[in-house]
């Protein structure tokens, strides 16, 4: 199989990866990934064979500081990650294509985001463990007195997640997300399912529930999988997500 792997160049002059398979397709699908995760992780690699097995368009793509695109990530935020997001997809995706996004963890908020701007191609989003403005409510009202001043001294700090990596944190990043807010403002009229564990403890299952109000649709489901993680990557998790994708799909065709 010939390898379509690219790097697509931005107005910014930003190196993004992406790949686009089955791209003739009439549905495509556009797997927007979390933060400081890139395409390859499990989800994205089973949704491009879930795709490519049922002749359904596949996208995806790194934002930039991510993966192999471009950008250091201390340089990144919401509206950076947004932009590098439309421009690729306004640049790849033809128009008159019915397209699907789905927003892993911060790719929820990047996807919703930028969704005005596809009003008449998108026609259903499946959000996975969503977290629209964790910035603010995750890691900003969480930090100590101590971290508060550290970050604003400095401009940036470095965290611990749960799987026991650091990684940091800028001013700058939180500053960026308090101008993205969608909760209030956001009101679409699509299909959506969403999926969220249980057991996940980087965001809260009512980021997703939040997420879920946005939505004035007859086809509204959300999923709490028992025992699932914030990846939701386990075999079983993948197999719901693929079969709702399906459902959707025959509803929107």
């Amino acid at each position: 199989m010939r390898n379509k792997i690219k790097f697509f160049r931005t107005s910014k002059k930003r190196s993004i990866r992406f790949e686009l398979v089955n791209e003739n397709k009439p549905i495509i699908l556009i797997f927007f990934h979390g933060f400081m995760s890139n395409m390859e992780g499990t989800k994205p690699t089973a949704l491009r064979k879930f795709c490519k097995t049922h002749k359904i368009g596949f996208l995806r793509f790194e934002y930039s500081g991510h993966g192999k695109s471009s950008g250091n990530f201390i340089d990144g935020n919401i509206s950076k990650w947004s932009e590098d997001s439309k421009e690729l997809i306004k640049a790849k995706i033809k128009k008159g294509k019915k397209i699907i996004f789905v927003g892993s963890s911060m790719g929820s908020w990047i996807s919703l985001k930028i969704s005005k701007f596809f009003k008449s191609q998108l026609c259903a989003f499946v959000g996975i463990a969503s977290a629209p403005e964790f910035t603010e409510e995750l890691m900003w009202k969480k930090f100590n007195s101590k971290l508060k001043k550290e970050i604003n001294t400095k401009g940036i700090i470095e965290i611990k997640n749960d799987y026991g990596s650091a990684y940091p944190i800028t001013k700058q990043l939180i500053l960026d997300g308090r101008k993205n807010k969608i909760f209030n403002n956001l009101k679409l009229n699509l299909p959506v399912s969403l999926f969220h564990g249980a057991n996940d403890k980087s965001v809260p299952i009512k980021y997703s529930l939040k997420t879920l109000a946005i939505f004035k649709s007859s086809y509204k489901k959300f999923f709490k999988i028992k025992k699932g993680d914030h990846s939701l990557s386990r075999k079983m998790d993948l197999r719901k997500i693929q079969l709702e994708i399906k459902c959707l799909i025959k509803n929107i065709s």
